[in-house]
């Protein structure tokens, strides 16, 4: 039987996946501010993974028949020194995600609850996935610097980033 502990948290990480969409988003628009259109779809993009990640945690909580139950989202942050330091804020941002699913982890084992750490073992996974693309975005951006034509042909390249969630793992 799923604890109440661990029902609070599961919540609290769906509201923490709504929050990282509404963070995205205001990267997103930080980036359309600087005429950067390919930087503010990566990050359009991102936040649509991100409430897809929330809609996986909403639809386990309903389906192990818990009360789902949404929390406030605190004000985003808007401003940004430059591409660098957006991308640093987002990263830091992925690092305390990833502190927070494996405290749940830590709470579903410590309860011995099988089918949840089966479920959040694919959240383990994403995060390892997410912190990787920020890193690398990051050291690129570190060796580009202001090159304005490497900073454009980085902006191209993300444009084309879309996103698809994954047939077997549909948050439906």
């Amino acid at each position: 039987m799923i604890g109440q502990r661990l029902i609070d948290e599961l919540n609290k990480q769906l509201t923490r996946e709504l929050e990282s969409a509404h963070t995205y988003i205001a990267i997103s628009a930080y980036f359309h501010s600087e005429d950067l259109p390919g930087f503010a779809n990566f990050f359009m993009v991102q936040s649509d993974e991100e409430r897809f990640h929330a809609m996986k945690i909403f639809n386990y909580i309903n389906q192990i028949n818990e009360r789902i139950k949404i929390g406030g989202i605190e004000a985003p942050k808007n401003d940004f020194s430059s591409i660098l330091d957006a991308f640093n804020h987002a990263f830091e941002h992925e690092k305390a995600l990833t502190t927070k699913i494996y405290n749940l982890m830590d709470i579903a084992a410590e309860e011995r609850e099988y089918a949840t750490i089966s479920f959040l073992k694919w959240f383990v996974d994403e995060q390892i996935e997410e912190q990787d693309l920020f890193n690398g975005i990051i050291k690129k951006l570190e060796r580009i610097q202001n090159d304005p034509a490497a900073i454009y042909m980085l902006d191209s390249q993300l444009a084309q980033r879309a996103f698809t969630p994954p047939a077997a793992d549909s948050a439906e």
